[in-house]
């Protein structure tokens, strides 16, 4: 089990590592996500947001994903936060994407700062900036994304789920995946 987490983290450093065009900045991502569509409207109304620059995700079967990104309560960032997936299912590639998830009042924030696991389903496709994706959660919580890159993306979801509402961008790689997996966020305040 050992060695294919470890060929699964190789296979995501990979994906990152033949993509130096990405931004990396916070700045850049929520710019893309202002710039993408649907999320643009949360930035004003949500309590607050996670806001994930860049995961990088991998897999063989079984899959992986990490990220670190920081969190934000009346546009001042009050923590910061990891996330960590592993899922089983037909999945075979690596990517990269970004990732910003909205907090529709207090009481969602604070359910997000306890790190609980959130299992999901989901079914993307990656081929190098374009990307497709859906995904469902046992959160009550549906989100759907096109890009065909960091400057021309498309974000939608269906609202508020539980309080949360969770947008990506895909920023490249090659992956196909329809997994079930388990996502851990993981937060320390400043």
């Amino acid at each position: 089990m050992k060695k294919l987490l470890n060929v699964v983290f190789l296979l995501s450093c990979m994906s990152l590592a033949g993509q130096s065009a990405w931004a990396d900045s916070y700045t850049d991502a929520k710019s893309s996500f202002m710039n993408a569509g649907e999320s643009a409207a949360f930035f004003g109304s949500s309590y607050g947001y996670a806001l994930f620059p860049t995961i990088g995700k991998g897999g063989i079967g079984i899959g992986g994903a990490h990220g670190k990104g920081k969190v934000y309560q009346g546009g001042q960032q009050i923590g910061k936060s990891s996330m960590t997936q592993l899922t089983l299912g037909f999945q075979l590639g690596g990517q990269a994407y970004s990732q910003i998830i909205f907090f529709e009042d207090d009481r969602a924030l604070r359910e997000f700062t306890t790190g609980n696991f959130e299992f999901s389903a989901q079914a993307t496709a990656v081929a190098l900036t374009a990307g497709v994706s859906a995904e469902a959660n046992t959160g009550g919580g549906m989100a759907a994304g096109v890009s065909g890159g960091q400057n021309d993306a498309a974000t939608t979801s269906g609202g508020y789920r539980k309080g949360m509402a969770i947008f990506t961008i895909a920023k490249g790689g090659l992956m196909y995946e329809a997994a079930i997996g388990g996502q851990k966020f993981n937060y320390t305040p400043l």
